[in-house]
């Protein structure tokens, strides 16, 4: 007999089929986010076409965002890591550190290390227990690896042997290097190209590192550390039984309201799939490298992707875009869509995350977008009425919380029932009150009360009635 699912006190969303034995007239639904306006946009001599956000966390009582400035000028181009600041994620300024001098000017939001010279790193947020406070911030980068007698113009573009370099900061704006530093070293091609996910895991209770993987395709490997300076061997993802997609970033990160569940907003890159004309590029003054790299002939967006905390796998329940490129053919070519890593609560309902528009265009922007707070999908029941039976599982708590809406027609009416189906005296749907309305936390009642104390501990399964509704999520609390 399958040993029943221990779920405790824990959050369980409805963006995989973990908790879910069966779906009957119901399906699972991906949910779109909304725009919540432009963050930023390009308004600094040193920054270019080719800036790329890359992470935004919370910090000071506010927020931080992180950002490539880079102009694809010839004789300009330099990759320059840039800050703006924010009170509530919504407005955003671009602070004047006069750490880095550029073009003349000293009043930049470059960031820099302690001798003054500008960096290019991927910051992150070190959330271990413990953690001095002037080492919250931290980030990496890489650089090649030298061999003696090899030939280093190889490896310029990160297609030979990388190793991960570890950078602190007191306060986020400048960054030294961590002594003693890990031997984090990847051999295979194209590793480490692109923002690399790192976190400190409370559910693991070790540090996670998420990084460019490739076997054909550019994918994702998993390595783990109790302390930054020794780490396992690496894994390579899975995705199960679906078809492979390139990955250029994974943005794994731990969902604030369930630290067990990782999601990763993904960037999926199609290579080679052209959507816009020669017209279109000349219309909206689409940039080519000093190179002469031109970005017109690919396009991107991006996809949900979750796992599980000790997992190996991310679970692709939707292959179905989760971000859009939307109208305009400034939003249909190469490496433009890409998600910055960051997922933050924004009030008691909504969640937020950030998106770079417009790549290798004057009018790149990053641009904020919003979605309901567990809202990544849900259990979701048309007006005709369906039904969702749980897995067995076992709880902890005294009553039963879930996030959901329904229609002014629709309803959500909820069942206990024992490991062989039957219904559990007191909580069956002849018990249940009639569930109406759209909120992130209702607590369930039933002709006798909310209290389930008594069936915590037990083995039991719950049966949803829906109609026109979504399910988003559900927990057991201690009230």
């Amino acid at each position: 007999m399958k040993q029943p699912l221990n779920i405790a006190d824990t959050r369980q969303l409805f963006v995989d089929r973990g908790l879910i034995d069966r779906l009957e007239n119901t399906v699972l639904k991906l949910h779109e986010p909304v725009s919540g306006g432009v963050a930023i946009r390009i308004d600094r001599p040193w920054e270019g076409a080719a800036n790329l956000g890359m992470s935004v966390f919370p910090y000071g009582g506010g927020y931080r965002m992180y950002y490539r400035g880079l102009s694809l000028n010839p004789g300009e181009m330099r990759a320059v890591l840039c800050v703006a600041v924010s009170e509530d994620g919504i407005s955003w300024t671009k602070p004047t550190l006069g750490r880095v001098g550029q073009g003349g000017r000293r009043d930049t939001n470059i960031i820099a290390d302690e001798a003054g010279q500008p960096l290019m790193l991927s910051p992150w947020l070190d959330s271990r227990p413990g953690v001095p406070e002037s080492e919250r911030i931290k980030g990496v980068t890489s650089e090649p690896v030298k061999n003696e007698g090899e030939n280093q113009a190889v490896f310029a573009d990160q297609r030979g042997p990388q190793r991960l370099i570890f950078w602190t900061s007191t306060d986020g704006f400048t960054f030294r290097k961590l002594d003693p530093q890990p031997e984090l070293v990847s051999h295979l091609r194209n590793c480490f190209d692109g923002d690399n996910a790192l976190f400190w895991s409370e559910s693991e209770q070790q540090y996670l590192l998420y990084y460019r993987w490739y076997d054909g395709y550019r994918t994702v490997a998993r390595t783990t550390s109790k302390d930054l300076l020794h780490w396992t061997d690496p894994l390579p993802m899975t995705y199960g039984d679906t078809p492979r997609e390139q990955f250029y970033l994974n943005n794994t990160t731990p969902y604030f309201r369930a630290p067990q569940l990782y999601v990763a907003l993904a960037a999926r890159f199609m290579e080679g799939r052209r959507v816009v004309t020669d017209e279109q590029v000349k219309a909206i003054g689409l940039k080519m490298s000093p190179t002469g790299d031109f970005f017109g002939n690919d396009c991107s967006d991006a996809v949900l992707l979750t796992s599980r905390a000790g997992s190996t796998q991310y679970d692709r329940v939707f292959m179905e875009a989760f971000i859009f490129p939307g109208p305009g053919a400034s939003n249909w070519i190469s490496r433009t869509n890409y998600p910055l890593s960051g997922l933050l609560p924004c009030g008691t309902d909504r969640m937020m995350f950030f998106v770079n528009r417009h790549y290798v265009q004057d009018s790149w922007h990053i641009e904020r977008l919003v979605l309901r707070t567990d809202g990544f999908a849900s259990v979701t029941a048309p007006w005709a009425g369906g039904e969702m039976i749980t897995q067995p599982f076992i709880f902890a708590g005294n009553a039963l919380e879930i996030n959901y809406r329904t229609s002014a027609a629709g309803s959500v009416r909820i069942e206990f029932q024992d490991t062989d189906g039957k219904p559990i005296a007191g909580y069956t749907f002849d018990d249940a009150q009639d569930l109406i309305g759209d909120e992130i936390a209702r607590i369930v009642v039933w002709k006798q009360g909310a209290d389930v104390s008594r069936l915590a501990g037990q083995t039991v399964r719950l049966r949803f009635a829906m109609r026109d509704a979504n399910l988003y999520s559900l927990s057991f609390k201690t009230c």
